[in-house]
């Protein structure tokens, strides 16, 4: 399986090289300006990071390494021509930069498959906490109890130089990816299952044996499963899971403390916890409306109720995006190409009908257009993984993709810790002209 760490060295030195000619040669090249609006609402748009694996337009939608997401369909290795794409190609792409070979793709799955063992004390953890515990609680705390074994932790403490930091950051990044379906599995069947769980299949791809080891065993659940692990992996580097797990890696954290935090993060509302909220305001709406399934006008109407309360739609807007997602662009394809009628997927078709017209008429939001979470969860649902509650740890474990793959190209580039400068608000209010007394 070296092969590929050799394939990822050989384009990382020349990237390196790159690197190195740009921060000494062009260092003082003047990228913009920053405004005061900028710095208090977010820091949205201040180019601030440096980020090889994806890149988010917001007119276009993202693209990993210069690839649509259609693009990336007909480009990526699959298990058969009528499938999904699999995760393992799109790894292989955002580490090497190249469009992999099936034969590429496999060896992936088999390394994972080499490290996938989990530690019993990772269980041992998991099943110190309560039950009821929230799911990314019982997976962030899985992720953290396993920095125990950290190769890059000991070659730090061991004094290795740091040119070879990336070296051992890929080790733990391998390793990480490919347990985690285990422990996602080993947290779903715990708390919905009655902690009946399911041995790995090792002769399975990547989210293959994730769905196997929940107990979905079919061939349209393993298809959305690695779809769903390609469409969530990345989405550049600002997005507050990539930039929490960059922010704890750039103090040499390794990658178990670096991606716990960006799960932490992944867990709020305005994040991956989003999909879980869809569903929750469908089911509300349904009940409050007596019809599961609803017309375009009670959909309209209970929209219009919404905004009036102060609260939002969600699985609509985006930070970035000004379109339609193309994540939920090639759900709702997947939806169209497998499955027949389906209630819940009709009614988010209707919302996706109503809602925007609703949302651009009120003159304030930006992006009236759903994203990635506004059907995510009916995808899920339809094929009996309905405990809602789980979804964002879905999420995590596809993330881990993008911002582990970022975590070893932040140790190739030698990437200080990152520390921007703060002021106070008196400091801010001089600067626009303003009488701190007035």
């Amino acid at each position: 399986m070296e092969y590929i760490k050799n394939r990822f060295y050989e384009k990382a030195m020349k990237n390196m090289a790159d690197f190195q000619k740009l921060r000494k040669d062009h260092g003082d090249v003047v990228l913009g300006q920053v405004t005061i609006d900028q710095v208090l609402t977010g820091m949205k748009g201040i180019p601030a990071l440096l980020t090889e694996t994806s890149k988010l337009d917001a007119n276009e939608g993202i693209r990993f390494r210069g690839y649509s997401l259609p693009e990336l369909q007909q480009k990526l290795p699959k298990m058969d021509e009528a499938g999904e794409p699999l995760p393992e190609g799109l790894f292989y792409l955002m580490m090497i930069g190249e469009i992999p070979d099936k034969e590429d793709v496999l060896n992936i799955s088999k390394d994972w498959a080499t490290r996938a063992h989990v530690p019993q004390h990772v269980f041992d953890v998991i099943d110190a906490l309560p039950k009821n515990s929230r799911p990314m609680t019982q997976f962030s705390t899985a992720i953290i109890s396993m920095a125990y074994d950290s190769v890059f932790m000991k070659a730090y403490r061991a004094g290795v130089n740091k040119k070879f930091y990336w070296d051992f950051m890929y080790e733990d990044v391998m390793t990480l990816i490919a347990r985690l379906p285990r422990v996602a599995a080993y947290i779903y069947r715990r708390i919905y299952h009655n902690g009946e769980h399911i041995d790995p299949n090792p002769t399975l791809d990547w989210a293959g044996n994730l769905a196997h080891m929940m107990g979905h065993d079919s061939v349209e659940v393993k298809r959305l499963l690695r779809l769903y692990m390609v469409i969530h992996a990345d989405h550049e580097g600002g997005n507050v899971s990539a930039h929490a797990t960059h922010l704890v890696g750039s103090a040499l954290s390794n990658a178990y403390y670096s991606f716990a935090a960006g799960m932490c993060g992944l867990a709020g509302p305005l994040h991956g916890f989003a999909n879980q909220e869809v569903m929750s305001w469908i089911e509300e709406m349904i009940v409050e409306i007596g019809n599961d399934e609803p017309t375009d006008q009670q959909i309209a109407a209970y929209i219009e109720q919404t905004l009036t309360q102060g609260r939002v739609v969600p699985g609509y807007g985006h930070a970035v995006l000004r379109i339609t997602d193309p994540r939920f662009t090639v759900q709702q394809q997947f939806a169209e190409k497998y499955i027949v009628n389906d209630k819940l997927i009709n009614t988010i078709n209707a919302i996706y009908r109503v809602a925007p017209p609703i949302l651009e008429a009120t003159g304030k939001i930006k992006n009236p257009w759903p994203n990635v979470d506004a059907i995510s969860g009916a995808l899920l649902n339809h094929y009996g993984i309905t405990e809602s509650g789980f979804y964002t740890v879905l999420f995590g474990v596809s993330r881990s993709l993008g911002v582990l793959s970022s975590l070893v190209f932040d140790r190739v580039y030698g990437l200080p810790l990152e520390r921007p400068s703060s002021q106070t608000m008196s400091w801010f209010m001089n600067k626009a002209g303003i009488n701190h007394e007035e």
